[in-house]
């Protein structure tokens, strides 16, 4: 990883591995109008809380940065650096397709529970960070894993929040949810 990058514009740059989390948002916005509502239902909701409105404005800007200056990172083909960001990001983008089958498929009044997020109750924040991850490593950029830690933080604080939110909208149901399941990544609890 060098600290001075080399910026072109190209084929194989980062923003081929930048491109799927919008590809992802947009299906869930043409999964019909229920589907999208659930899920901007949340953020709305939470914008009333002053921290998760500040912690959106960080992750909001820090991904515009991110998406602009992937377009001029290009990857470091065929070194070790390379084919490691290329695996992270392919269990990333596995992870965020099932979550998002899941999240577009599960019943609107009850929480989610079935899939992806069985084994962590946010695969879709844990698919972002992965690609995240992924594009500073493969394109070997300090700045994209400055980016990684910025979306770490502000994604962990508006996790938090949603789940506040979700336990006040589904009550017990949640709280079962949250005493077997872990934020991030892990085998569920009997």
């Amino acid at each position: 990883m060098s600290l001075i990058p080399a910026f072109e514009i190209g084929i194989w740059n980062a923003w081929i591995f930048m491109i799927w989390p919008w590809v992802g948002m947009l299906s869930l916005r043409l999964a019909g109008k229920e589907v999208y509502q659930r899920a901007s239902g949340i953020a709305s909701e939470m914008k009333t809380n002053h921290v998760y409105r500040i912690t959106s404005y960080v992750s909001i800007l820090t991904e515009l940065t991110a998406i602009i200056y992937s377009v001029f990172i290009p990857f470091q083909l065929g070194t070790i650096w390379f084919y490691t960001g290329l695996t992270i990001f392919l269990l990333g983008l596995a992870v965020l397709t099932v979550a998002s089958v899941n999240f577009t498929m599960a019943p609107m009044n009850v929480p989610i529970t079935k899939g992806m997020y069985r084994y962590s109750r946010h695969p879709s924040y844990l698919a972002l960070l992965s690609i995240y991850l992924s594009v500073g490593i493969a394109s070997a950029s300090w700045v994209f894993v400055l980016i990684f830690i910025v979306q770490l933080v502000s994604i962990s604080i508006a996790a938090i929040g949603e789940e506040r939110y979700c336990l006040e909208k589904y009550g017990n149901d949640y709280r079962k949810y949250l005493d077997r399941t872990p934020r991030w990544i892990g085998i569920p609890k009997a």
